[in-house]
């Protein structure tokens, strides 16, 4: 199977005019231009042939779509420790946003103890889109029944001067405020978070359907 030609054959040009908007950091000479449902669903069948293994081992891709696939590919894995070789090998290559977070996969929820020191690891001694992952993975595993005060402060830890870093670090302290309000509004109050973060937490926030109308108000009141 050659994976290029594939993923041609799916190609819709109006949706890669879109994913050109949406990726504008990739050159668009990278963009095939592939639905998500559509490439979920190839990489479903292709993760189980023997060509996935080579795929996996061809880095760097040269397209956009086969960054999409290899995550999907990775998400597949039901192995913890195989699933974090994968992402070790893959994640220094991942260069937006929507390859990083179509990744979130579930073996990795299977061992929170052993999770939360690759996401230290992750946070420690990653580029851009590496941290961006670690801190995506607190915020799916670690803000319900997990959830320690310790989290939120990993995450406030980070210093960037990346858009997409301190983006997701928004999007972490706002859906901590749907669910871990009492625990996290320190954060606003206290001011503990740099102005750019703090106010796009706030903004995150009032835009969430998870946010009651009080806590509305009260963090409007915050905006830096």
């Amino acid at each position: 199977m050659q994976v290029t030609e594939e993923l041609f054959r799916m190609q819709d040009e109006a949706y890669k005019a879109f994913t050109e908007k949406l990726v504008p950091n990739v050159d668009p000479t990278r963009i095939i231009g592939v639905r998500m449902p559509e490439l979920r669903r190839f990489a479903k069948a292709f993760a189980k042939t023997p060509q996935a293994d080579a795929f996996l081992r061809a880095l760097p891709h040269a397209y956009h779509e086969e960054n999409l696939l290899h995550g999907c590919c990775i998400e597949a894995e039901r192995d913890f420790d195989r699933c974090v070789g994968l992402l070790d090998a893959f994640l220094p290559f991942v260069d937006n946003w929507a390859v990083c977070d179509c990744m979130s996969p579930k073996a990795l929820g299977k061992q929170p103890e052993k999770l939360l020191g690759q996401i230290d690891r992750w946070l420690a001694g990653g580029g851009d889109y590496t941290v961006r992952f670690a801190i995506g993975q607190l915020m799916r595993w670690f803000l319900d029944d997990r959830f320690d005060p310790a989290y939120p402060e990993k995450v406030a830890a980070v210093k960037s001067e990346a858009y997409y870093v301190n983006m997701m670090r928004a999007w972490y302290f706002a859906t901590a405020l749907a669910k871990q309000y009492d625990a996290v509004l320190p954060y606003l109050t206290q001011n503990r978070l740099d102005a750019w973060t703090h106010n796009k937490t706030i903004q995150k926030a009032v835009e969430s359907f998870r946010v009651p109308p009080e806590h509305k108000t009260a963090l409007r009141a915050l905006r830096r």
